[in-house]
Order: structure tokens, then sequence, then C-alpha cells
């Protein structure tokens, strides 16, 4: 299951009338909007390419500038990370101490540094 956070902006004067024609639809579930055009929708779906189907007929809506994924959650992807972790052998314990430090991880993210 997928679930992701959707910004839709269109102009002002036209925001009721999208946030009627958005709760009419089946595409996505509307939350809040305000004044200055923003609305807030979610998308939920088996996978990720059912979410792009249906983010792709909501920015083809009449009156939409533009609809972006700020926020996306995706089962199948966490489960395989929980599956990488269980056959990558323990946690270390420093990452449950309670008194750890962020400035004691040693951060090897950056490739011109890697050793």
């Amino acid at each position: 299951m997928n679930i992701s956070g959707i910004l839709v902006q269109t102009r002002p004067e036209r925001v009721v009338g999208l946030v009627e024609e958005i709760k009419a639809s089946d595409i996505c579930e509307y939350h809040l909007h305000d004044e200055l055009g923003r609305i807030i929708v979610t998308l939920e779906e088996e996978n990720t390419e059912k979410e792009i189907e249906k983010l792709k007929l909501l920015q083809k809506l009449k009156g939409v500038i533009a609809a972006d994924m700020m926020y996306s959650y995706s089962e199948e992807e966490l489960d395989g990370l929980r599956d990488d972790i269980e056959k990558g052998g323990e946690i270390p314990n420093w990452l449950n101490d309670p008194n750890a430090e962020a400035k004691d991880i040693t951060y090897n993210g950056d490739l011109k540094k890697k050793y």
C-alpha cells in the first residue's frame, strides 16, 4: 500500500470550484485548502504506478497550476528495508543508546571523501 501527500496549486479565485471538483472525483482524498489556492490531498494505491496515474489525472483537472507529491510512504519499500536490516545482522548497540549523540556518527555518503 502506498500513500502520498499532494500539494495542488490553483489561482485563489478557482480554489473553491476546484475543491468541489476534487471532492466529486475518485482520484484522491481532499483534506484542506487555503485562500491562496493551495489544496492538500492524499492518494492511496496499491503501487507506485497507480499513484502516478492518479497524480497525472489530478494534474489535468481544469485550473490546476501544479500538483506535486510532497510526501510518499510505501509499505512495500518499508518491508524491503526491514528485510535488508534483518539479513544484515544485528543493529549496533550504540543506535539504541539514549546517550548517543549525532555528532559521533560518521557519515560516509560523500563520494568525494570516500576512503
